[in-house]
């Protein structure tokens, strides 16, 4: 099973949230924020695999084609154009969905493996810490984590370290889940992008609840949000100078009465979830 941690926007604590959990509780993490993956910060990292990923683009057999065309009318993503000699392939604009393989007439295009990223795997004590990672300069990240949510024990409970925002990235990340915690914070753009949020998980029938990151003054907002919603407020973190800079330093809470907030985290998610 898989709980995922995501946010409508960027920096308001998903990490923090999301290592601190997987710590108290003792669970298996995966990182599926492949641009910038940063949960391993928190864990240091033992014996590591790395596997390279890769995602199909096509390749032109210039001795079959004859250059119809067909493929590059079929392309949804301008990833073919037809010059007057050759066929040109722009891979970094293709997505790798077979179109023009299965299409051409001529049997003229296979698909090779054009390397986009990185999965590695970890150990952190008695948890795996499983992530992906983009080269740098690919746009397409997507197939990535597909890659590493396929590598997943199934068997195994995972908390899920997701892209912040609403994008095709989040809502790859979150795909499959059992449940979504949606980490928010105070302010009027944690307000509007919760919303964006909450509304992209009721689409895709998810149940999730909140976390009031940075909890104080301003709050008041949030929860009528989650009131008119019928979303449950699942934990607050509170507004503290030592979180904010054990956090920026790489560092899990250490406080007894951070632990204790997880674990209470842990259940109430456990509980939506009702196992």
């Amino acid at each position: 099973m898989r709980i995922a941690v995501a946010s409508g926007k960027g920096g308001t604590g998903k990490t923090l949230v999301s290592a601190n959990l997987a710590a108290a509780a003792m669970v298996d993490l995966v990182d599926l924020d492949v641009e910038e993956p940063n949960a391993y910060l928190y864990f240091g990292e033992g014996e590591t695999s790395t596997l390279p990923v890769n995602r199909p683009v096509p390749s032109i057999d210039e001795d079959k084609c004859n250059l119809c065309g067909e493929c590059a009318r079929v392309c949804a993503f301008g990833a073919l154009v037809r010059l007057p000699s050759r066929i040109h392939v722009y891979e970094e604009l293709c997505h790798g969905c077979g179109a023009c393989t299965r299409l051409c007439p001529q049997e003229a295009i296979i698909e090779v493996g054009h390397e986009i990223g990185e999965l590695i795997r970890t150990r952190a004590g008695s948890r795996q810490l499983t992530y992906g990672r983009l080269r740098v300069g690919e746009p397409i990240a997507v197939p990535l984590i597909q890659a590493v949510k396929e590598a997943l024990p199934m068997q195994r409970m995972t908390i899920a370290d997701c892209p912040p925002g609403t994008s095709c990235l989040m809502v790859e990340a979150v795909r499959g889940s059992d449940y979504v915690i949606m980490v928010t914070e105070p302010t009027p753009f944690g307000a509007h992008d919760l919303i964006l949020a909450a509304d992209v998980l009721d689409r895709l029938s998810i149940p999730h609840g909140v976390v009031i990151n940075k909890d104080g003054p301003g709050s008041g907002n949030i929860e009528e949000i989650c009131a008119d919603r019928d979303i449950a407020i699942l934990s607050r973190i509170p507004f503290r100078r030592d979180i904010a800079e054990r956090h920026a330093r790489g560092k899990l809470l250490d406080r007894p009465e951070d632990r204790r907030r997880f674990l209470v985290l842990w259940d109430a998610a456990r509980r939506e979830m009702k196992i």
